[in-house]
């Protein structure tokens, strides 16, 4: 039997899995020397589904200024490719890049131009920020088989690619970012959509906002002073 086929065939205790933020940091190491690492950090932090990740084109991305626009999408129907706008206009977002992403898809971008030289006229001018090496567009299939491939060289739980979106959602939950930003990361159509969604992870966060909020009474005796002040 084929080793991913026996992968992916363990018994999932859920139809939703994450994995945590140690496995995820397996992971990502274990893609950084893929051709596709960037895109999986992509997903991996940013919380772009893998239509958009494939669909992501390089005018789309301000690496000055650390921005990308969600604006496209590859989908695959009936084993063909279609190009088109996400989903939802709530999927057409504007999402922030943090600086090592912007480094990891500077040297992509370097590497896909010595692609394209050494491909000379076989080049295809597709404008997206991944491609085959002949700059074709990926097949979303492609992405996420080698995207289990990666999980089982890590030594992984297996997961879908697509949880992997979800758990760039529990990551920022996780990390006490906001559930608003979070919903418009990841292109939800509300905030009390992405809150039901990750009912196993926000209540944490809203326990550490409370904590964070009565903590703001037990400050120094300064403190005290300053909000005595204010009263007066």
């Amino acid at each position: 039997m084929d080793p991913i086929d026996a992968y992916i065939r363990v018994p999932r205790p859920s139809a939703v899995m994450v994995w945590t933020p140690e496995q995820t940091r397996l992971f990502l190491e274990e893609a950084g020397r893929h051709p596709l690492f960037a895109l999986y950090r992509l997903i991996t932090l940013r919380g772009l589904r893998r239509g958009e990740a494939c669909g992501l084109r390089w005018k789309d991305i301000d690496l000055d200024t650390g921005a990308a626009s969600i604006s496209w999408q590859l989908v695959q129907l009936a084993g063909r490719i279609h190009e088109g706008k996400p989903k939802t206009d709530a999927s057409m977002r504007t999402i922030a890049l943090d600086a090592e992403t912007v480094t990891i898809l500077r040297g992509h971008q370097r590497r896909q131009r010595e692609q394209q030289l050494a491909a000379g006229e076989m080049w295809k001018g597709t404008g997206f920020v991944f491609t085959q090496s002949d700059g074709d567009r990926l097949h979303p299939q492609h992405v996420s088989d080698q995207f289990l491939w990666l999980a089982y060289l890590a030594g992984l739980p297996p997961i879908r690619l697509h949880d992997l979106w979800h758990g760039a959602a529990s990551l920022m939950l996780a990390a006490g970012v906001e559930i608003k930003v979070v919903q418009e990361t990841l292109g939800h159509t509300s905030s009390a959509f992405t809150a039901d969604t990750y009912t196993s992870v926000f209540p944490q966060v809203a326990m550490a906002a409370a904590e964070k909020t009565a903590a703001l009474l037990l400050g120094e005796d300064e403190g005290h002073g300053t909000l005595r002040h204010l009263r007066a």
